[in-house]
This record gives structure tokens, C-alpha cells and sequence, in this order.
């Protein structure tokens, strides 16, 4: 009668054990998210492949963008992810203080694009911003450049 009691106490703590790993997982998670969901004073690009391929032959991509807030952002968006071709399979946005973030997740048909997808996004993205900072710069006061300057970070992973 002890060896199914035993048995058990082992299956149990092997489940204890799992449940541990996986909070801290979750827990390093919602750490992470938080850190890099809130805008920066910086405009940024991020495009990193994840490597992996989903099961219909997609390759799939996350796409930071944090820049200032404006009110045709989503809109350039989406005609860029619509002229790539990719999907968006999961979007994030937080907008602070006039600056926003969007991180997005998304997908672009292997066969149409391949790992150069990374490269197209980027340089869709980068021109994005640009076409923000002219905007931003005419805007204020009679076309006089802006006070605060922003600097542009890049970072691509593939």
C-alpha cells in the first residue's frame, strides 16, 4: 500500500514542479511586455523573424513601431502590411504622453516573400516614420523645426 501512496506524492510534486516553471514563465512574460509595450521618447523600428514557420506555410514576424502619436498612423498601417501581403495575427498598441507603440505579429506567405520579408517591413516602416517626422516638422509653428528632435533606432533580427 505505500508504493501508490509514494507514486503520488511524486506525480504531485512533478505537477507542483511544472506549474512553478511555467508562472515563471508567464511571469517573465508580463515583465517583458510591459518594459517594451510603453513608448519611448525615441522613434524606434524592430522587425525580428521568428524562425519558424506556422503550419500553412507563413513566415512570421514581430514588428515594433514607436513613434508620435497621430491620427492616420493605423491607417498607413494597415496599406503597408495590405501591399506586403502579410497578415496581422496579433496587435498590440499603447499610446502615452503623445507617443505610441504598436507591436505587432504577423504573418507573410513563404513563397511570395521569404526571410527578405524582414527587409521590406523594415524599409516600409522607416519610411513610415520619415513621412511622420516631415509631417510633424511642417506642422509646427509656421513650418519651423520642431524643439525636441528625435532619433531614430533600427533594429533588425533575423
Amino acid at each position: 500500500m505505500c508504493v501508490p501512496f509514494q507514486t503520488d506524492k511524486a506525480t504531485l510534486l512533478a505537477k507542483v514542479v511544472q506549474r512553478v516553471k511555467e508562472l515563471k514563465q508567464q511571469t517573465l512574460e508580463i515583465s517583458e511586455s510591459d518594459q517594451t509595450l510603453l513608448p519611448s521618447e525615441t522613434d524606434e523600428i524592430s522587425v525580428l523573424h521568428y524562425g519558424d514557420y506556422s503550419n500553412d506555410g507563413h513566415i512570421i514576424f514581430k514588428a515594433s513601431l514607436c513613434c508620435d502619436d497621430r491620427s492616420d498612423l493605423l491607417p498607413d498601417l494597415m496599406e503597408i502590411l495590405k501591399s506586403l501581403h502579410m497578415k496581422t495575427l496579433r496587435a498590440e498598441m499603447v499610446t502615452l504622453g503623445g507617443r505610441t507603440r504598436s507591436v505587432l505579429v504577423v504573418a507573410a506567405d513563404k513563397e511570395m516573400h521569404g526571410v527578405e520579408s524582414v527587409h521590406f517591413l523594415q524599409n516600409a516602416l522607416k519610411s513610415l516614420l520619415e513621412r511622420s517626422s516631415k509631417l510633424l516638422m511642417e506642422r509646427s509653428s509656421g513650418g519651423e523645426r520642431s524643439k525636441r528632435r528625435r532619433a531614430l533606432d533600427q533594429i533588425i533580427m533575423v
